[in-house]
């Protein structure tokens, strides 16, 4: 008998130890300095729908000046710089070659960073923020999304002594951030994790972002059940199911099951199920596209210490015509870095593909193009700039110094040195 209440003893022990070392590493961390003089330390919700390394804080890039004129041609094809040749504009195609009846200022680009390459980010103004990467690089971001300006959502840090402190984009003079130093359980609960299956036969598996909303298993699902509202917890739910356009099917973890209605976390309504792939980036489904979502564990955590902050985009670009040139990689007049993203859509579904983790992009026509990624999986991307006739071209700077520019139509190929 005393042995077993020792026994009782020990894992009761064991358990209260686990929970208070808890593994907090792969969350968003930081230090916030407020312009009132206030400082907060801990683990960062983020625009509601960002609270992991992996996950990608989404604005606009002014795009740098660069003198074009210098580069020379790899054929006798047009050279069209970005002001050049065509835009499109809801669909349809505005020449701008020769009369100059349109004009269009495209200086800037929707852009995108994953936090853990983040070192600091300085509020400027209402809409654009200072940048500092792992890599001591500065980058500007303007507003273009929800993730700042004065359109966020929420800021919320976790602080280890105030407990939750909710913040206005006005309120912040600096975030810094760092390793995780928070080792206990969060009262936001465990990051979603699970494989997503779309009606298609896709899987994808990764961090889960639900209805670009719910992220941890403290968030809920609402819903009508048999004319019932429902508020479920996701860390209660093991498999969501569409069951159909206007409801999904939930099993829960205890074997129970109910089917949700009435509201746009259940219906196409939904905004997206976002899965963020350590492999890649991330791809988002949305309601039509979507089967299956099963919840599970993570086995493991991204650290902050896994990203570098990035470098310059290296390796070789192949012609139609047989040229092949090595060496820095401006993509699209645009993508510098591998910390940058290549973006479009397959079958339906829309990708965020961070250059450091791309093997080879190969042109498959026009407006398609083969984008095979380092675990050897090939995600055929369109409906993008960055991977059909619109790009703006590819600039390599060769280890002499010189830039050479390859036009859209002479592209063929192109095979990255990341490893």
């Amino acid at each position: 008998m005393r042995l077993a209440r020792l026994l009782l003893i020990t894992a009761s022990l064991v358990l209260i130890s686990v929970v208070a070392q808890a593994d907090n590493s792969g969350r968003i961390y930081g230090k916030i300095r407020t312009v009132d003089g206030d400082t907060f330390e801990g683990i960062i919700r983020w625009d509601k729908n960002e609270g992991s390394w992996v996950d990608i804080l989404n604005g606009t890039r002014d795009r740098d000046d660069r003198n074009r004129e210098s580069r020379s041609r790899p054929s006798g094809r047009k050279y069209r710089d970005k002001f050049g040749s065509s835009i499109r504009v809801f669909g349809i195609r505005i020449n701008n070659e020769s009369d100059n009846n349109f004009f269009f200022d495209i200086s800037s680009a929707e852009s995108g960073i994953r936090f853990g390459h983040l070192k600091s980010l300085e509020p400027i103004d209402d809409d654009r923020v200072l940048l500092t990467l792992k890599n001591g690089e500065e980058v500007e971001f303007s507003s273009g999304s929800t993730d700042f300006g004065s359109g966020i959502r929420e800021i919320v840090i976790e602080d280890s002594g105030e407990g939750e402190v909710e913040l206005d984009w006005n309120d912040i003079e600096l975030i810094e951030f760092s390793e995780s130093r928070y080792d206990k359980a969060s009262v936001f609960g465990e990051r979603l994790y699970g494989t997503l299956t779309t009606r298609r036969g896709d899987e994808f598996t990764g961090f889960v972002c639900w209805d670009v909303d719910e992220l941890f298993d403290e968030d809920v699902l609402d819903g009508d059940d048999k004319r019932r509202s429902r508020e479920v917890e996701l860390g209660e739910v093991a498999t969501i199911t569409r069951y159909s356009s206007s409801g999904a099917e939930l099993l829960l973890k205890n074997g129970n099951d109910l089917i949700l209605r009435g509201t746009n976390d259940v219906n196409e309504g939904n905004r997206g199920i976002c899965i963020s792939d350590p492999a890649f980036g991330q791809v988002k489904v949305g309601w039509g596209d979507f089967e299956k979502l099963e919840l599970k564990s993570a086995p493991r955590s991204v650290t902050y210490s896994e990203f570098n902050g990035g470098r310059k985009i290296k390796g070789t670009v192949y012609t139609e015509g047989g040229e092949e040139y090595a060496g820095e990689i401006t993509w699209d007049d645009d993508e510098e870095y591998t910390w940058e993203l290549l973006d479009g859509d397959c079958r339906g579904l829309e990708f965020d593909i961070e250059f450091g983790f791309v093997k080879q992009i190969e042109k498959n026509s026009h407006r398609v193009c083969d984008v095979t990624i380092l675990d050897g999986r090939v995600f055929r991307l369109s409906g993008s700039n960055d991977v059909d006739e619109d790009n703006k071209g590819v600039i390599i700077t060769q280890a002499n110094g010189d830039d050479t520019y390859v036009d859209w139509e002479d592209f063929s190929r192109a095979v990255f040195d990341n490893k």
